[in-house]
C-alpha cells in the first residue's frame, strides 16, 4: 500500500452495540483507503482474545491486555453487518501531509513492539487511541477544544445509558463501581464511548496550516442501521425507582411468608430460611467481589466504594444460618440462628443509613441510591421482625383467616 498522502482517504468507523456484554458500548476503528490501488485497511485498537495466556486471571486483577491489529475493511464491515450492528463512516478532511502522518501513526501502532497495551475502560481503550491520532494531526487542537469543555453526564450516567435495559447487569456493574466515576467530566472524558467520539468528530472545526478553518469531517456515510436492538438512551434515566419497586415486591412476599408461618409454621419456616440464605448468598457474593476489586486489583474505578458499608462478605454468614433456621426441628434450635440472622440484617440496614448520612460530608458523593433502595426494604423487613412485626401480622391475619 502506497504512502503518498494524495492517494489516501482517512475514515473513522463507529459501530453500534452488539450482543455480548463487552459490545454494549459499541466500537470504533480507523480506516485508511488507497484510492490509487483500491485497497482499504481497517485498524482496530480493541482486539483481545480469551485464548491469551492467563486472560481470565489478568482480567480479574485489572490487567487486561488489548492489541491493535489491521484487517481488510470489507471483511470487517460485512461481519458487523451480519451481527446487526450500526455502521457509520466519517471521512476526515485533512491535507495530504496530515493524511500521510495519520497513516504512519496507524502503521506504527500495529508494530509488534507497539501493538499491545493495558486496557482501561475509561482512560485507555479502542477510542482513546484513535483520538490521540486525531489530536496529533490537528496539532493538539482536538484535545484543546474538548479537554476543558464540561461534559454532559458523569461516567456512571453514560454507562447506564447503555445498560438500562438489563436489570441485573445494570445493577451489578454500577454496584461494583465506586464514587470516582461520579465526578464531573469533560467532553474528552465522555469520548471513551465510540458514539460520543463520532458525534464530536462530526462537529469539530480546526485551523489548518494555512490558517483556514476546516471541518474535520467532510462526509458521513450510514452504511448500516441495526434493527430490533435496545436503544441507547439520550439522557440517563433514574434507575432507583425500578429497584425500589422490585425490592418492595420481595418485601411483600416476606410479609406473606410471616403469615404462612403463622398458619403453617413448618412451611413458613422453610420458606423464610430459604429467603435468608438466598439474599445472603447474592448480596454476600456481590460484596465479596467488591471487596476483592477494591483492595486487591487494579480496577481503579471500583475503589472508594461506600457500598461496602452495607453489602460485604459478612452477609455470607446468612447462608449457613438460613439453612440452619430452615431445618431446625423446634423453636429452641431455631432461636440462635434467628437471632443472628436478625442481627445481620439490622447491621445491613444501619450500614445503608450510614452510607446515606456520610454524603453530608464533601468527601463522599457516590451515586448509589439504586443500591440502597434495592437492599434497604429487605434488610428492614428482616431486621424489624423482632420488634413485633411478624406477631402483628399474625394477629391481624389469624383472626381474618
Amino acid at each position: 500500500m502506497g504512502v503518498r498522502g494524495e492517494d489516501l482517504k482517512i475514515k473513522i468507523a463507529v459501530f453500534g452495540p452488539g450482543d455480548e456484554l463487552y459490545f454494549w458500548w459499541g466500537h470504533i476503528a480507523l480506516i485508511i483507503e488507497n484510492v490509487r490501488t483500491g485497497q482499504s485497511r481497517l485498524y482496530d485498537y480493541g482486539q483481545f482474545s480469551f485464548d491469551n495466556e492467563n486472560f481470565f486471571v489478568n482480567f480479574a486483577f485489572g490487567r487486561l491486555w488489548y492489541s491493535c491489529g489491521v484487517s481488510f475493511t470489507e471483511d470487517i464491515v460485512a461481519g458487523y453487518t451480519a451481527a446487526n450492528r450500526d455502521i457509520t463512516l466519517y471521512t476526515l478532511d485533512l491535507s495530504p501531509e496530515k493524511r500521510e502522518e495519520i497513516f504512519l501513526f496507524a502503521e506504527n501502532s500495529v508494530l509488534p513492539e507497539n501493538r499491545d497495551y493495558l486496557y482501561h475502560h475509561f482512560k485507555d481503550n479502542c477510542v482513546t487511541r484513535i483520538l490521540y491520532g486525531i489530536d496529533q494531526v490537528t496539532d493538539g487542537q482536538f484535545r484543546g477544544r474538548f479537554g476543558n469543555e464540561p461534559g454532559r453526564f458523569t461516567l456512571r450516567q453514560h454507562v447506564r445509558r447503555h445498560t438500562w435495559h438489563s436489570f441485573f447487569v445494570d445493577w451489578i456493574l454500577n454496584f461494583w463501581m465506586g464514587q470516582d466515576i461520579d465526578t464531573p467530566t469533560t467532553v474528552w472524558d465522555e469520548m471513551f464511548l465510540p458514539a460520543e467520539a463520532g458525534n464530536r468528530i462530526g462537529e469539530f472545526v480546526y485551523t489548518d496550516s494555512g490558517g483556514n478553518a476546516r471541518r474535520l469531517v467532510s462526509d458521513v456515510e450510514y452504511v448500516y442501521r441495526a434493527h430490533g436492538r435496545p436503544v441507547v438512551l439520550e439522557v440517563p434515566r433514574k434507575q432507583w425507582p425500578r429497584e425500589l419497586a422490585f425490592s418492595l415486591v420481595l418485601t411483600a412476599f416476606l410479609c406473606f411468608m410471616f403469615f404462612v408461618q403463622a398458619k403453617s409454621p413448618p412451611v413458613g419456616q422453610v420458606a423464610l430460611g430459604i429467603c435468608h440464605t438466598l439474599f445472603g448468598f447474592v448480596f454476600g457474593i456481590a460484596g465479596l467481589l467488591l471487596l476483592f476489586m477494591s483492595l486487591f486489583t487494579e480496577h481503579d474505578y471500583t475503589f472508594h466504594n461506600v457500598n461496602l458499608f452495607f453489602c460485604n462478605p459478612f452477609l455470607l454468614a446468612a447462608v449457613p444460618l438460613g439453612i440452619r433456621y430452615a431445618s431446625a426441628e423446634n423453636y429452641r434450635k431455631r432461636l440462635l440462628p434467628e437471632v443472628f440472622l436478625r442481627l445481620i440484617w439490622l447491621l445491613t440496614a444501619l450500614g445503608i443509613l450510614a452510607s446515606m448520612l456520610i454524603k453530608l460530608s464533601p468527601r463522599y458523593w457516590q451515586q448509589n441510591l439504586t443500591d440502597q433502595m434495592l437492599i434497604l426494604p429487605l434488610a428492614l423487613i428482616l431486621s424489624l421482625e423482632p420488634a413485633g412485626l411478624r406477631r402483628l401480622i399474625e394477629r391481624i391475619f389469624w383472626r381474618r383467616f
